[in-house]
């Protein structure tokens, strides 16, 4: 399994976050997390992640932003009453966002759980111009690929140095800190997305 990845993975990496980014959701994140350890473990280049998982960021967006958002639109939402009960009490509310703060909630959703796969199609719904969408699109997909890549890929190098020179205890150090961090991140996250 680790030789797939390792030599196929790229189209894998662009398929996970492009699917995430249209509206289902799947780990993008922690895809992108994964091979940018790989990639600081020479597997890949670390450039390549990165335009990848943008890549797939920015085509899943446009995608969900089209299919569900203009094209299947309110209709979509009726069709089955759970989603049209859901519909009625969280879309005028997401509208209304969409209107005041359209391009920074397009640019920060990408960084955001719940917005990453949602706002997208939000935005469609809303009839938010495409032209903006797509800018605010492509420029958080890009923020949000550059963070997070060199962030996992740096964060790989030093742990994979700090194991090679400082055995195991160094491994376990970096184990706890990393899961201090994420928990830290969903935490932090958590408040956001109650906020909104």
């Amino acid at each position: 399994m680790t030789n797939f990845i390792t030599q196929h993975g790229l189209p894998l990496l662009f398929a996970v976050v492009m699917i995430e980014s249209f509206g289902i959701p799947l780990p993008g994140e922690t895809a992108l997390i994964a091979f940018g350890v790989l990639a600081s473990q020479g597997h890949y280049s670390i450039a390549s992640v990165i335009v990848i998982a943008a890549a797939g960021a920015i085509v899943g967006d446009n995608l969900g932003y089209w299919l569900i958002g203009r094209l299947g639109g309110r209709a979509l939402f009726r069709r089955w009453r759970w989603l049209n009960q859901y519909s009625d009490r969280v879309l005028p509310r997401a509208e209304a966002l969409m209107e005041r703060h359209g391009g920074k909630t397009v640019f920060f959703g990408r960084f955001v759980s719940i917005l990453r796969y949602t706002v997208a199609w939000v935005a469609g719904l809303s009839h938010m111009r495409w032209w903006r969408f797509l800018f605010w699109n492509a420029t958080g997909g890009i923020a949000w690929a550059t963070a997070v890549g060199l962030t996992s890929y740096y964060a790989g190098s030093a742990a994979a140095n700090a194991i090679q020179r400082y055995g195991l205890y160094a491994g376990a150090f970096v184990l706890v800190a990393v899961i201090a961090g994420w928990l830290g991140l969903r935490y932090a996250r958590g408040r956001v997305e109650r906020r909104l």
